[in-house]
């Protein structure tokens, strides 16, 4: 007797190929117990029938569950729940009723922040998506990556699949990276001075725990990318917050105890603007002069669509007084948190021992995946084509914005993906962003970025990365029409 066939179907909202469904639908009856084994499963031609689905979808769904061994089938008589199939626990789960801990003082350090803003998760199903760091699905070169994820999962690479590093990194992305990646930037560096991180905000982290201590002082732009002051208040430092100017951090505004300076000359988060040559020797001097470290965020330098970048910080550094952090996830996607730390041997070698006690490292089979897709020429494609687009949105969204005279307070003079935007005084981006939401519009507050406990609320960022150029003008209008209604 087998199961009946009205105990199978498909949830509208599921996600996946119907194949994919089916195999999911069966493996789940199998695993919360529903289905035990030897137990007869109806024929694929009664489930296809049920399902209206093809029979064919059903018999690739019952191949790959006897591929796994969730079912076997017994000659002419069909197919059986396997006996050696997962079973279910013999016990029911169940959560505590009550709870009698007092969580407001067992725990010791709190993490979570009333400042932060948090993108809603489907972004991609608003029609005007000004929002910063996500990547475009119209641009990313999807089967190129396709292809190299699954090369990266071939025999020849089964190793860097599948082995434990410990605190190593693949030597073939390393390779690629002190050869390919740095010397674009002006950067030479030998494989003991790079680490591979969880992105650029895991190499601010390891950073900020190897450098500072509760009795050494750190300074940070003013405003800044949020989630770097959380990793330094979390290290418990002394912290200076130090107002940019249109040409990026003043080097003799920082105090004489510095120890750590954390900078983005090339590209400052959030107003885009760019350190000229002149003060970055400047701040390279008074490093040299007060003996402190720079810490050198070089994100979107890709991005450069309008004149080339101008040089990294690390590249004018003669002392070994720069650590400079890159990323991939800002030029292939977020998702991929890949990036790296450059610097001298003995830093690197206790930022490695530090990841290796609370990560290892990143996974083997991403990194390959990454040396593949850079080493076959894909990447620089990549950024050819989003160069291309970032362009075209660029001129877009400046025509827009000059046309509804909204005011620029910050733009990339070499390109990037976003504009640092000020309203009037008398606005609360945050209240206009609630508003925009139902206009289906999506920008960023800004006073996230900034120090101050009661921070300037009239700011906010505006990103052209995962917006496409026809829907820019019409976006920027709403914006502005909404700005003067609050008005």
């Amino acid at each position: 007797m087998a199961l009946p066939v009205e105990t199978f179907f498909l949830k509208p909202d599921a996600e996946g190929t119907l194949q994919t469904q089916i195999r999911q639908l069966v493996a789940e009856g199998i695993l919360a117990g529903r289905f035990r084994p030897g137990e007869k499963l109806p024929s694929s031609r009664k489930l296809a029938e049920h399902l209206g689905v093809s029979r064919i979808t059903v018999t690739l769904a019952f191949t790959e569950l006897l591929a796994d061994d969730y079912i076997v089938a017994h000659g002419r008589s069909g197919y059986f729940v396997s006996e050696n199939a997962p079973e279910p626990p013999n016990f029911p789960a169940k959560a505590p009723e009550t709870s009698s801990v007092d969580w407001s003082r067992a725990i010791g350090q709190r993490f979570t922040s009333d400042q932060m803003y948090n993108k809603p998760s489907d972004w991609a199903k608003y029609r005007y998506p000004f929002v910063y760091g996500q990547a475009d699905p119209l641009l990313f070169d999807a089967a190129n990556w396709r292809l190299c994820a699954l090369e990266a999962l071939g025999r020849k690479d089964f190793d860097a699949l599948t082995a434990d590093y410990y605190d190593c990194d693949d030597p073939k992305l390393l390779d690629f990276i002190a050869r390919q990646t740095l010397p674009r930037r002006g950067i030479l560096a030998k494989p003991d001075e790079i680490l591979l991180t969880l992105g650029a905000q895991n190499a601010l982290w390891l950073t900020a725990q190897v450098l500072l201590t509760q009795r050494r002082t750190a300074a940070i732009e003013d405003p800044c990318y949020p989630a770097l002051r959380s990793i330094l208040e979390q290290s418990r430092c002394h912290l200076h917050t130090i107002p940019v100017d249109g040409d990026g951090l003043p080097a003799d505004d920082l105090p004489p105890d510095t120890d750590v300076v954390f900078t983005t000359p090339s590209h400052h988060c959030p107003t885009a603007s760019t350190m000229p040559m002149s003060r970055r020797h400047a701040l390279l001097e008074k490093a040299a002069r007060d003996d402190f470290l720079i810490v050198e965020d070089d994100y979107e330098f890709e991005m450069s669509f309008i004149k080339p970048p101008s040089p990294a910080l690390k590249s004018l550094d003669k002392d070994g007084r720069v650590i400079y952090v890159g990323s991939f996830s800002k030029s292939l996607f977020p998702g991929l948190r890949l990036g790296y730390l450059v610097g001298p041997a003995p830093f690197i070698r206790e930022a490695r021992a530090l990841r290796a006690s609370v990560l290892r490292h990143p996974p083997g089979h991403i990194q390959r995946t990454v040396t593949y897709f850079l080493s076959r020429g894909h990447y620089d494609a990549l950024v050819r084509r989003m160069s291309r687009a970032f362009h075209d949105r660029r001129t877009t969204i400046d025509r827009a914005v000059n046309d509804h005279g909204l005011t620029v307070a910050g733009r990339g003079s070499f390109g990037g993906s976003s504009l640092w935007m000020r309203a009037p005084d008398h606005i609360d981006t945050r209240v206009l962003a609630q508003r925009l939401v139902e206009k289906s519009v999506l920008i960023e507050p800004g006073h996230a970025f900034f120090g101050d406990p009661t921070p300037p609320q009239n700011y906010y960022r505006l990103a052209y990365s995962s917006i496409a150029a026809p829907q820019i003008t019409e976006g920027i209008s709403l914006i502005a029409r909404a700005i003067k209604d609050m008005s």
